[in-house]
């Protein structure tokens, strides 16, 4: 006979995980299936692990740039092994504790293949068994993946995703990245302060291109400044990998096709949802460009189906996907939850330097209709940046010129993706420029500039 439950999950990342634990919080029944490891791509294979190795690069970058600090640190070295293991240890341990949540609040945890069979129907594969379950009401949080290139699959050699950039059983000496989306720039920034020779490559105008473009412009010189060789308005014509390397065709901004030699390629063109072969067709669920498609509170077309996280669409991130089981679950325990919205969902990078921003950039906030006043300070008027030893970047905030509210906000810096969050609080609450002028920022801080950013828009900074 099936188990039955009030609520099944069929994914645990992010989405899946604290929509089961919010879930279990309001008394429901809960089942959650998942077929590789608890937590998702993002604590085991994305958002956790590229940070720990993005700390290693950085900590190496700081030994190997000592005498800036009037240190000397003599014989600078890494073992590759042990950078990997460090960053697959922390995997491991949110890992476990992800397990230690699910039994904790008393989710029932189902390892295996699941596939949505009929309405209110689960079965989960677990290799020559079969179980079968059912629920009043079953949530598809089943993520993404990479998206590979159509000419050339990534094999783990010398062409890679972003999960075999992770594990790198040697250092690459001369990279190529294809892409230069937020992945693609973080890997980027780790492989090349590790020491290998980078390009990226990029098809539109600029690289981070959902940044702001003064974001985006800086990123360029900055990237470029490490020494990292950017192409824009360039498209690979073809990649083909060997015993000793990849030879990668790329169209230049000027039409011409260059063939150059790399020793590995990471592919980071994109995500494709996980739709496939999990029963969506069978039960109508409906879906545009392979996401489910699904209202404020994760409803789909089909009765008792819901969806959340990357599955939905943009933007794939993690706090979404969290946010938006939360909101789905109260949802369907009878709560009257706001409906979710993606209006003020954070974007964060992790290069060197980091990236942040909330809201709309400058020139949408323009398409939009809006009359603005724009604010910009750059790290080099804050102190506590300079004692740092980091005073490259700047924080930009976009308000609406005729009401004050706060529009957007987009930094690049030292530490950005720790300080963006007082401008999600403020556009949450519904902050004017008057509130954030009026709020005292401790000095010395980072945050200071967000302060001296919002003064600026209405011409009264004070240290710049």
């Amino acid at each position: 006979m099936a188990d039955t439950f009030d609520l099944l999950i069929l994914g645990s990342g992010p989405g899946g995980y604290v929509a089961a634990i919010r879930a279990s919080q309001l008394g429901l029944k809960v089942g959650i299936v998942e077929r590789e490891r608890l937590g998702g791509i993002c604590l085991n294979w994305g958002c956790i692990p590229t940070k720990a190795l993005l700390r290693t690069s950085e900590v190496y970058h700081y030994m190997t740039h000592a005498e800036t600090y009037g240190l000397k640190a003599d014989n600078v070295g890494f073992d590759l092994a042990k950078i990997v293991d460090r960053s697959r240890k922390v995997a491991g341990q949110l890992n476990a504790g992800v397990k230690g949540l699910m039994k904790k609040n008393k989710v029932q945890v189902f390892e295996g293949v699941g596939a949505l069979t009929g309405k209110g129907k689960l079965s989960v594969k677990q290799g020559d068994q079969t179980i079968e379950l059912t629920a009043k009401h079953i949530m598809v949080a089943t993520g993404a993946r990479a998206r590979d290139l159509p000419f050339a699959k990534a094999d783990g050699k010398r062409i890679w995703t972003y999960r075999h950039a992770m594990v790198p059983e040697v250092m690459p000496t001369k990279l190529l990245v294809i892409g230069s989306g937020a992945i693609g720039v973080e890997f980027a920034s780790f492989y090349n302060d590790m020491g290998a020779d980078v390009t990226i490559v990029e098809m539109l105008d600029r690289i981070l291109p959902v940044e702001d473009a003064e974001v985006s412009e800086f990123m360029t010189k900055a990237l470029t400044k490490q020494g990292i060789k950017i192409l824009t308005k360039s498209g690979l014509e073809k990649l083909e990998g060997g015993a000793n390397g990849v030879t990668a065709a790329i169209k230049g901004a000027d039409g011409k096709v260059t063939s150059t030699e790399f020793s590995h390629a990471i592919v980071a063109i994109g995500i494709v949802p996980n739709t496939e072969n999990i029963g969506l067709e069978a039960l109508g669920v409906e879906t545009e460009r392979g996401h489910i498609k699904v209202d404020g509170f994760g409803r789909t077309n089909v009765e008792g189906i819901y969806a959340i996280g990357d599955v939905t669409g943009a933007p794939w991130l993690a706090h979404k996907a969290s946010h938006e089981g939360i909101v789905c679950v109260e949802k369907i325990a009878g709560q009257d939850p706001h409906p979710f919205e993606t209006w003020n969902i954070p974007g964060c990078t992790y290069s060197r330097p980091q990236v942040a921003s909330v809201g709309l950039t400058e020139a949408k906030a323009k398409e939009a209709g809006h009359a603005v006043k724009v604010g910009k300070f750059p790290f080099i008027g804050n102190g506590k940046a300079i004692a740092l030893g980091e005073a490259e970047g700047f924080v930009k905030t976009v308000f609406d010129a005729k009401t004050g509210e706060l529009l957007g906000a987009h930094m690049i810096g030292a530490e950005v993706t720790e300080l963006i969050q007082g401008y999600v609080i403020a556009r949450q609450l519904e902050t004017t420029e008057h509130e954030l002028m009026e709020t005292v920022f401790a000095h010395p801080t980072l945050s200071e500039m967000m302060h001296e950013s919002v003064l600026g828009a209405y011409g009264r900074a004070l240290h710049f």
